[in-house]
């Protein structure tokens, strides 16, 4: 037998509770953003949402409907990355920058396929915002940004 909180979750017998209204999203680059630009911030395309409950996604950025701790993860997939280069992978949020990885030059020994995961427990007010960017300081503009990557988060509490 399923129980219901009026608004607010629906459980069955078992004691599995969902929220139907509690803000989650997944969402994946459309097409590959090809030659990212070299020594500026560029904001990562999320055109494709695989779900979006509470419709919270929109533009690449998410927007915090209530306040609270908001579980935030980027998973950057990457290809022709240039060894010659600096790189560095952003949560962006109204509150703060949360920067993660720098790779420097050093660690990659040849251009090639590399994938990073960032994940935050943020703290957003209603109406704040986050996306995700990147950034490389020096080398060739060719880093491209697969289709496999994701950028995803949920209300945590």
């Amino acid at each position: 037998m399923a129980a219901t909180i009026p608004g607010k979750a629906i459980g069955d017998a078992n004691g599995h509770v969902i929220f139907p209204s509690q803000s989650a999203f997944l969402a994946r680059p459309t097409s590959t953003q090809d030659n990212i630009p070299i020594n500026s911030n560029t904001t990562i395309a999320f055109g494709t949402e695989v779900f979006d409950q509470n419709a919270d996604f929109a533009s690449n950025t998410f927007t915090a409907p209530v306040t609270g701790r908001y579980l935030l993860n980027a998973s950057f997939n990457f290809t022709n990355q240039d060894s010659a280069a600096y790189h560095r992978y952003d949560i962006v949020t109204s509150n703060r920058n949360f920067l993660h990885y720098h790779l420097d030059a050093n660690v990659l020994n040849a251009d090639g396929y590399y994938a990073f995961n960032v994940t935050v427990l943020a703290d957003m007010d209603a109406s704040d915002t986050a996306y995700v960017r990147i950034y490389q300081a020096g080398g060739t503009a060719q880093q491209d940004v697969m289709t496999d990557s994701h950028f995803s988060g949920f209300l945590a509490c």
